[in-house]
């Protein structure tokens, strides 16, 4: 197996690094070489070495192929708010042009499998022309989306996989990560997305008390993937 794909989520704080960082050591189980990027950040925290973020970090934590950070997260923001108003604040134009040279540069390090983490849901903007997700459409990534399983989450998983779609990028699987295990009817709600999404699940991942890497990936098949 020797693959990568852009990770996804329905919504912010819907664990995307938590299952990305799971994902990571589930292959590592399964004895692949295994990278982690993310491309742009906010939220960062300002270090001796310069700003640093926890989402970057924890991907870095999990790949056996190792890069200076900088090569990880090439754009990083303090404020902890949508990245093109941080990059706006912080005098920075994003754009797809300007991400690509880095992601092509991670993913020739040649990973058996490299996960390329967004931010937020699909659309997020990355300028007033641009989305992330014109990010994963040029680097013809298929895509691993993470659903937040909470009220509502049916309708956001739904249409996140037709916008997918409709950029002409394959959807490789999906990941229910139990946000909220009180959600009303949950194993009916679970069901209708694994009959709705065009896409094999690949985990079910509870409210863990510690959402470590090898926590959970205990929970995640990445045998599953093409």
């Amino acid at each position: 197996m020797s693959a990568a794909y852009f990770i996804a989520g329905t919504d912010t704080d819907v664990g995307k690094t938590t299952v990305a960082a799971g994902l990571l050591h589930a292959a590592q189980l399964a004895g692949l070489s295994t990278l982690g990027a993310k491309p742009v950040a906010s939220g960062c925290e300002v270090t001796p070495k310069g700003l640093r973020n926890s989402d970057a970090l924890a991907l870095m934590a999990q790949s056996t192929v190792k890069l200076p950070y900088e090569r990880i997260n090439p754009f990083a923001f303090e404020p902890a708010i949508a990245p093109h108003l941080a990059a706006r604040e912080a005098g920075v134009d994003l754009s797809v042009a300007g991400l690509l040279g880095p992601m092509r540069e991670v993913l020739a390090q040649g990973a058996d499998f490299t996960l390329i983490e967004g931010a937020g849901g699909w659309r997020v903007p990355l300028s007033h022309h641009a989305n992330l997700s014109d990010l994963a459409i040029a680097l013809k990534l298929p895509v691993i989306l993470v659903v937040g399983v909470r009220l509502g989450c049916i309708s956001h998983a739904l249409l996140s996989a037709e916008a997918i779609a409709r950029d002409g990028l394959q959807l490789a699987g999906w990941v229910a990560n139990i946000v909220d295990p009180r959600t009303s009817r949950l194993e009916e709600n679970l069901a209708s997305l694994a009959e709705r999404l065009p896409a094999p699940c690949l985990g079910r991942v509870p409210k863990l008390k510690i959402a470590s890497a090898e926590a959970v990936a205990e929970h995640l098949q990445i045998d599953l993937l093409d």
